[in-house]
């Protein structure tokens, strides 16, 4: 039992439609993960940026105790 032109027409766009149909959703799903990955790469850097401030903020605050301590010990020593 083979199938009547139309028919067979009618599967031929059937199976462009699925073979299109599968295309878009294969572009759209890799844009999506390429955004992503932008995306997680942005988000990183920005946490790398702010890892620096505080390790600045960090190294600065150490640096006024040791200061401070210093000149504690200097007042101490006067008296």
């Amino acid at each position: 039992m083979y199938l009547s032109e139309l028919e067979e027409i009618i599967a031929f766009i059937a199976c462009g439609l699925i073979l299109i149909a599968f295309v878009v959703s294969t572009y759209k799903n890799i844009k999506n993960t390429i955004d992503e990955e932008r995306e997680k790469e942005a988000e990183k850097k920005e946490n790398e940026e702010k890892i620096k401030v505080l390790i600045k903020y960090y190294r600065t605050k150490a640096a006024l105790i040791k200061k401070f301590e210093k000149a504690k010990k200097q007042v101490k020593e006067e008296d």
